[in-house]
């Protein structure tokens, strides 16, 4: 109907059949910001947020979060996972996130790392909202990817 591989002939939503797909490595980065105050970003680099280490605990909940998708996102297929890896750069006005999942598979790893930056920012939300409840998240998007029959594809500045 329109091209869209998530809906069949009558465009009703469907589960992509990869079964006929090749096995290929796949990696996928992506990345996202969370906007702060001067006074909250201090408080994540000094560890002085009470509720703990919050970039220690943003990167568990991204991991964790990569490993769910396809609980979380209707049409994901459950993949395994062999590496999700959640970094930061913090500065004075935020905290930017890169996350990157990699797999061995017949599907590509895009929502698990999508998944992972947003679920990273979510929580460093949930960290620091006492300190600042204006935080911004924005800008969560594919940096990245290798592997599978569409090849490999990089955002452009």
């Amino acid at each position: 109907m329109t091209g869209l591989t998530h809906l069949d002939d009558d465009g009703a939503a469907r589960m992509v059949d990869v079964g006929a797909k090749a096995v290929t490595a796949r990696e996928a980065i992506a990345s996202g910001r969370i906007d702060m105050s001067v006074t909250a970003a201090r408080a994540i680099a000094d560890g002085l947020v009470k509720k703990g280490d919050v970039l220690a605990v943003a990167r568990v909940a991204g991991i964790m979060a990569a490993k769910r998708t396809a609980d979380l996102i209707p049409l994901c297929h459950p993949i395994a996972l062999s590496a999700v890896t959640v970094d930061f750069s913090l500065d004075d006005s935020g905290v930017t996130v890169i996350a990157t999942a990699r797999t061995a598979g017949q599907t590509g790893v895009e929502m698990e790392a999508l998944t992972a930056a947003s679920v990273a920012l979510l929580t460093v939300y949930d960290m620091a909202k006492a300190l600042d409840k204006s935080m911004i998240i924005g800008g969560v998007c594919l940096i990245a990817k290798t592997g599978g029959k569409s090849g490999d594809w990089r955002r452009t500045p």
